[in-house]
């Protein structure tokens, strides 16, 4: 079956560095759309950054843009988010999401892996 488990999570103070990564497996990896999502207490949960297919492509949600950087190796099934100079605004639960295309398709999603920016 589809697995997502990701990883990298923690506690950093604001300017600070985290790379989160997202192993996957149980489906045709190169293939899928790979994405990270977030959610803070009390808000919706949000598209932070998407690769496409290839590698070539990715999307970023304007508040990340020039600070996230999404990437993928589909030799090793992984996707990897470096999040660099950290916000407090950053602080939330991080989902792995996969999706053969961005708005269609079976959604598969990891557990999530807590990200905490705080002083």
């Amino acid at each position: 079956q589809v697995q997502l488990v990701e990883s990298g999570g923690g506690l950093v103070q604001p300017g600070e560095s985290l790379r989160l990564s997202c192993a996957a497996s149980g489906f045709i990896f190169s293939n899928y759309v790979m994405s990270w999502y977030r959610q803070a207490p009390g808000k919706e949960r949000e598209l932070v950054a998407s690769i496409f297919s290839g590698g070539s492509t990715a999307n970023y949600v304007d508040s990340v843009k020039g600070r996230f950087t999404i990437s993928r190796d589909d030799a090793k099934f992984t996707v990897s988010l470096q999040m660099n100079s950290l916000k407090p605004e950053d602080t939330a639960r991080y989902y792995c999401h996969a999706r053969r295309t961005l708005y269609s398709g079976s959604r598969y999603w990891g557990q999530g892996t807590q990200v905490t920016i705080s002083s």
